[in-house]
């Protein structure tokens, strides 16, 4: 009987020892095996999630072959001010607002899950002077870059946060012969939340 106990227990801890490098070959869920950067080509979708807490929404799709990636998107912010994210001409007597734009993204992988990127965004801002109330739109094409890192949270969640500068030409508008000046560069730090669908590698 005490024979037959230690044989169950040797094959018990061997199976166990088995699953154990077996694990430790695929990963776990914060460090899978492959890394998430090791991919060769992948799908994704995802947010810059704070638009929705403005009533706003975003959607990004993009697709990665080894270290390059190409995203295209589109943003609306709903009620969120972007004008003090302009540098030196922003104006505290108006706000400005993402109307629905569309975006386009070339990126690069430059260590990991670290990713530069540049950018043209055909934006339509609404323009509203706090005084009056009066509102207006102007187009603007802009171009610009960007640096981020995605943080996996397993095999397909992640969070990307990132830092981002636009730059555009003149633009203004005349609210009664008051006039506005778009600014010419904007700085904003984004977080995207996004979800990799599909990866080969």
């Amino acid at each position: 009987m005490n024979k037959k106990i230690m044989v169950f227990t040797l094959l018990l801890l061997g199976t166990i020892s088995i699953f154990a490098q077996t694990d430790s070959i695929k990963g776990n869920f914060l460090k899978p095996f492959p890394r998430m950067y090791e991919a060769k080509q992948a799908f994704e979708v995802e947010s810059l999630f704070p638009m929705f807490l403005s009533g706003g929404y975003h959607l990004g799709v993009g697709y990665r072959y080894n270290k390059f990636r190409i995203r295209i998107s589109v943003i609306n912010g709903g009620t969120y001010d972007a004008e003090p994210a302009g540098t030196k001409n922003a104006s505290p007597d108006y706000k400005r607002y993402y109307k629905t734009s569309p975006g386009f993204f070339f990126g690069y992988n430059i260590w990991r899950n670290l990713e530069i990127y540049s950018y043209l965004e055909l934006h339509t801002f609404e323009i509203e002077q706090k005084s009056t109330g009066l509102k207006k739109d102007i187009h603007s094409t802009d171009i610009g870059g960007g640096v981020s890192y995605q943080f996996f949270i397993g095999r397909h969640i992640y969070l990307q946060p990132g830092m981002h500068i636009y730059l555009r030409s003149d633009k203004s508008a005349n609210f009664n012969g008051s006039i506005y000046n778009i600014p010419n560069v904007d700085l904003a730090p984004v977080v995207r939340l996004g979800y990799r669908i599909w990866s080969k590698y």
